[in-house]
């Protein structure tokens, strides 16, 4: 059982890894909550809470909740190195992920057999028994703690997908991607090996009760122009349908992965909310994925946002089952910890912000909307029609008709063109001997079973059970190459595990990654080679500019640049400063509103930077003002005298000055100042003073006669929360 403030083991993960069994086959979806009321606020689509979790930054405004949408939420993870895969797999579930989708090699689509004793491989992992058998034993582990069940996603496709699926279902896989069609058009596998190792490897899924997700939404990625090959998604989507349909799987566990084909600065909403309407109505009885388009995905992180909210909008005015959150890196190809997390945030508030939608507004039934919907179903409809008259879906890939950038029925004669006895696996699928038997439990097609006088739900008894019955037929082969293998990735990054010893890291343990921001005034080129120069004079290695954005063509460039430390830190040699511990704001409010309190504030000297210390007093910031602290604001550059003055006249009990100014260090001498006016007057032992700014540090504030010094980071719940401390401290004398 995991610890919450214990870091997950993976050496722990690994022992024994040969005798596990997933303890569940098939996909699970959330618990829905009708309605329930967090923290006064009433929520009409979410799911069951999480028993740990990681709540959005403003939850500390609303006593920490954390509301989940009633979607499925994905997150890809794939790093190369499935052990550290796992730690990250555990931050997604706390921050509300259900769906672990772990992407395989692009090459694995070629490997005509299951991959095992494979080392470590790039853009993806292959998918090996032991990686999936170690990383659904950590989920297991890690829904315990979480406290939901965690579906766990990979691919069935290439020309060993039939073998793939029956892996999967022996070890506990919930959910694949599983479209023949993908691996014809982007993999160049032939056509007939892809629709017949289809046809088996879905009924295995089936009996697995696997979800299985298909792969339409490549040809909006893939397309010249993405946006007109709307009626072409419906029409993969429709054959994608009925051939699972005629596989065995259910309705229930057939989901459309869905991606809007366009993305601002063009008119999003306009062209892809009408394509997301008309799917919905063709394909109400099925499950709807809904995706980000990685097609116009930069370096930017604010820009994948934008999209990614757009896209969530457009899923909450319409539907979708499982929301998937593809990341910022998708533009970088670099899949940190991060932008997992980020993702998934942004999917969570956005959808919990969005709760009830449709009950406030509706999308029209008419006019544009309606004529517009109309429009894609009929051209995919006609679509469809003209493939039936060509002779069917081969012929009509054989002739180029897909990812073809023209509105059907116009063609640009740019789609992809494949031979239907051309690509990978040609003239590899023979005819079944009229004898032909296999006596394992999911098989696709006539199977003889009659011959041995038994029917297929028996035929397993004439080997004793398949290895979806008898596990111990299952042979486990663990990795093979002696240098590359996870236990040796261990071995070089124990120090972080076992040790004090610390890295910083992005995307694997000890990586020693770190990412700096930085603005230079001068144009995009010369700015980039800068920012090389300026990491390798603060002694990065292996330096790379991962996004550049033009302020102005002249003036200046933002960068973000990443490197490498070469140094680690020993934690032991830390000195941690003692934490303030806060008040809840219902005891502080309790406490003034038994013992009134009065304060005066202002900024001091000639100190004029009033906006840190409105953000402490201001109840609009939730300053100390909302806890019934009586506050007299004196305004800027407020001398010594008239702040001891002031409290005086007010008959205040505390003076609370804000001081940004720091050369000469002006800010520390004024508090001294401040501090022996007191003491002249006569009133410094009935006073609490405390001075708060960026540059202040409570060591050096104290030295200079205040009780409290705060810096960065400062709310009013602290200032607060040392005004009841002191004040009780001053009655109790």
């Amino acid at each position: 059982m995991l610890k919450p403030h214990e870091k997950l083991n993976i050496r722990n993960i690994l022992d024994n890894l040969e005798n596990y069994s997933p303890r569940r086959r098939g996909w699970t979806w959330r618990k829905k909550v009708s309605e329930q009321t967090l923290n006064q606020y009433t929520y009409l689509e979410t799911s069951e809470s999480l028993k740990n979790f990681v709540p959005l930054p403003a939850s500390k405004y609303f006593n920490g909740i954390d509301p989940q949408p009633l979607q499925v939420i994905t997150t890809e993870i794939a790093s190369g190195r499935f052990e550290d895969d796992i730690r990250r797999m555990r931050m997604a579930a706390w921050h509300g992920a259900d769906h672990i989708m772990v992407i395989r090699t692009a090459g694995q689509s070629h490997f005509d057999g299951l991959i095992e004793g494979t080392p470590q491989g790039v853009g993806g992992v292959p998918i090996t028994r032991k990686q999936v058998r170690a990383q659904r034993k950590a989920l297991d582990l890690i829904e315990d703690e979480v406290g939901r069940p965690i579906n766990y996603h990979s691919y069935v496709s290439g020309v060993a997908g039939p073998e793939i699926a029956v892996m999967f279902v022996e070890e506990g896989v919930n959910g694949a991607h599983q479209d023949p069609q993908y691996n014809v058009l982007y993999r160049n596998i032939n056509m007939i090996r892809s629709f017949v190792d289809a046809a088996e490897a879905k009924k295995v899924m089936a009996f697995g009760g696997m979800l299985q997700i298909d792969g339409a939404h490549n040809a909006n990625a893939t397309a010249k122009i993405a946006w007109k090959v709307m009626p072409e998604l419906l029409v993969q989507h429709a054959i994608n349908c009925v051939f699972s349909l005629k596989a065995g799987i259910d309705k229930d566990h057939i989901a459309l992965s869905t991606v809007p084909p366009i993305a601002s600065p063009a008119p999003d909403l306009r062209i892809n909310l009408p394509f997301a309407v008309a799917l919905r109505e063709f394909f109400s009885d099925f499950k709807i994925r809904a995706q980000m388009n990685t097609k116009y995905m930069e370096s930017s992180t604010r820009e994948a946002t934008v999209t990614h909210v757009l896209n969530l909008l457009i899923s909450k005015l319409t539907s979708a089952d499982i929301q998937s959150t593809i990341t910022p890196d998708e533009g970088r190809n670099v899949p940190w910890h991060m932008y997992n997390i980020e993702a998934l945030d942004t999917a969570k508030q956005a959808l919990i912000g969005m709760d009830g939608l449709k009950e406030l507004i509706e999308i029209k039934k008419t006019g544009y909307m309606k004529e517009k919907v109309r429009e894609i179903k009929e051209r995919a409809v006609l679509f469809l029609e003209e493939i039936k008259t060509v002779g069917g879906y081969f012929s009509a890939v054989e002739k180029g008709y897909f990812i073809d950038s023209g509105y059907f029925p116009e063609r640009m004669y740019d789609g992809l063109k494949r031979a239907i006895n051309g690509g990978i696996g040609s003239g590899t699928v023979y005819q079944r001997d009229p004898d032909y038997f296999a006596p394992v439990m999911a098989h696709f097609g006539y199977n003889n079973t009659m011959q041995y006088g038994v029917t297929q739900d028996e035929v397993t008894s004439l080997i004793g059970g398949c290895t979806f019955e008898d596990r111990t037929k299952i042979q486990y082969i663990d990795e093979l190459d002696e240098e590359d293998n996870v236990n040796t990735r261990l071995d070089k990054t124990e120090q972080f595990r076992s040790t004090s010893l610390i890295k910083p890291e992005v995307e694997w343990l000890g990586d020693g990654t770190v990412v700096i921001d930085l603005t230079l005034p001068t144009e995009r080129f010369m700015a980039e080679e800068i920012g090389k120069v300026i990491a390798q004079k603060m002694n990065l290695a292996d330096i790379e500019v991962i996004h550049s954005e033009v302020l102005h063509v002249s003036e200046a460039t933002r960068l973000q640049i990443k490197g490498k430390v070469d140094f680690a830190i020993n934690m032991k040699e830390i000195t941690l400063p003692k934490k303030m511990a806060v008040l809840s704001d219902e005891e502080i409010t309790a406490y003034f509103k038994e013992h009134p309190f009065k304060v005066v504030a202002g900024t001091i000297g000639e100190d004029e930077h009033s906006v840190g210390l409105r953000e402490i007093i201001d109840i609009k910031h939730g300053g100390i003002e909302k806890y019934g602290i009586s506050c007299e604001y004196l305004g800027t550059s407020v001398p010594v005298p008239k702040m001891v003055d002031a409290a005086v006249e007010h008959n205040a009990k505390a003076i609370l000055i804000s001081t940004i100014i720091s050369h000469d260090d002006i800010h520390y001498k004024n508090m001294k100042k401040l501090h022996d006016y007191a003491i002249e007057k006569g009133v410094r032992d009935k006073l609490i003073i405390i001075a708060g700014g960026t540059q202040v540090k409570n060591e050096e504030a104290i030295k200079n006669g205040m009780d409290q010094g705060f810096g960065r980071g400062t709310k009013g719940v602290h200032v607060a929360t040392f005004l009841v401390q002191s004040d009780k401290a001053k009655k109790a004398l």
